[in-house]
């Protein structure tokens, strides 16, 4: 009696869910029963709950759903290899090119039409950030402002996706003390998760950034955000739903990056996020990473980077350092329009 109540207070909605999932998955019948059966549930009720859901039409609609969903993304990754294939025939394609000076025709039909990042000299140097910025300035002209910065960042594998749970509010002079105080740290970044506040608290600092009118609109002025962190910061491999430009103005930046045509194969879980440690990637945990195309880069002051529109891109501090990122592109440059998966993958 004591069995047949427990077996009734298990099988309920959310196993019936969970046993329709694992067979559109592809799971076997008899795996699912005895996973049942592990959990206390009588052999005769786990087998007619499993075989009661496998003769059902709903699931058996749902599963030929889910045949053809999985025909339609072998086509969609049909069309990435052969981009894939495409863009590893392009000479140099393993290389990130350094150009001086690129014309706005040869940046936009050279690299930013083609998804193509590439690292462009001698635009920063009528900057007056380039000149003025170091700690000090900071120190003497904004220190006693309140800025936001990301802290707690060590104690959380995931601290870029819960990056709204680390934001803390300190003034400017304090956290220059800690960047100062220490030799290298992942542990505190201010990043452009807190830029909605500090664009406010540090206006005048966008008043030093140049607008770039070769290659951006000056309607935005103040579209950019500001990075300023320790050696050693860390932000993980992701993709942005804009292009970007990365402008390192103080200290160094390793950069590894890869092409948006290897999405299939990067482990994507959530969003724009992606398990991979880029600071060293597990070929063993993650075997189709070693098919894939990874870019690697060291950005240094006055250099800029232009990362392309869904290319995945770690980014590692080698010195103290501040980057400003722009995205105010000439053409349109808001790809979250058509953007939906936001949630687990």
């Amino acid at each position: 009696m004591k069995q047949v109540e427990r077996s009734r207070s298990i099988i309920n909605d959310d196993w019936r869910r969970w046993i329709g999932e694992n067979l559109v998955l592809g799971a076997s019948p008899q795996s699912l029963s005895d996973i049942l059966i592990a959990n206390g549930v009588r052999r005769e009720e786990a087998e007619r709950e499993v075989r009661m859901a496998f003769s059902s039409p709903y699931l058996q609609g749902a599963s030929l759903a889910e045949k053809r969903l999985q025909n339609r993304l072998k086509k969609h990754d049909w069309v990435l290899d052969i981009y894939r294939t495409l863009n590893r025939q392009t000479p140099d394609s393993n290389l990130i090119e350094r150009r001086h000076q690129l014309s706005r025709d040869e940046f936009y039909r050279q690299y930013y039409l083609l998804n193509k990042p590439v690292i462009i000299t001698g635009m920063l140097d009528d900057w007056p950030a380039m000149t003025k910025w170091n700690f000090d300035f900071f120190r003497t002209h904004f220190g006693e402002r309140e800025v936001e910065v990301q802290m707690g960042r060590s104690r959380d594998a995931n601290y870029e996706i819960n990056c709204t749970q680390h934001k803390h509010k300190m003034c400017l002079s304090a956290y220059l003390e800690m960047i100062e105080g220490a030799q290298e740290s992942n542990d505190f970044y201010m990043t452009a998760n807190n830029s909605s506040a500090n664009r406010q608290a540090l206006a005048e600092l966008w008043q030093d950034i140049g607008r770039l009118p070769e290659y951006l609109r000056p309607d935005s002025p103040d579209d950019g955000f500001l990075w300023l962190g320790p050696k050693g910061t860390r932000t993980p491999f992701h993709h942005d739903l804009t292009n970007n430009f990365m402008a390192q103005v103080i200290g160094r930046k390793r950069i590894k990056l890869i092409p948006a045509c290897e999405v299939a194969y990067v482990y994507n879980h959530q969003h724009c996020y992606t398990p991979l440690d880029g600071h060293a990637i597990d070929y063993e945990r993650f075997p189709l990473m070693r098919n894939v195309q990874v870019l690697d880069c060291e950005l240094a002051p006055g250099e800029l980077l232009f990362l392309p529109v869904g290319c995945w891109h770690y980014v590692e501090g080698l010195d103290a350092s501040v980057t400003v990122s722009l995205i105010n592109f000439l053409p349109e440059n808001d790809y979250s329009k058509f953007y939906s998966t936001y949630a687990e993958l």
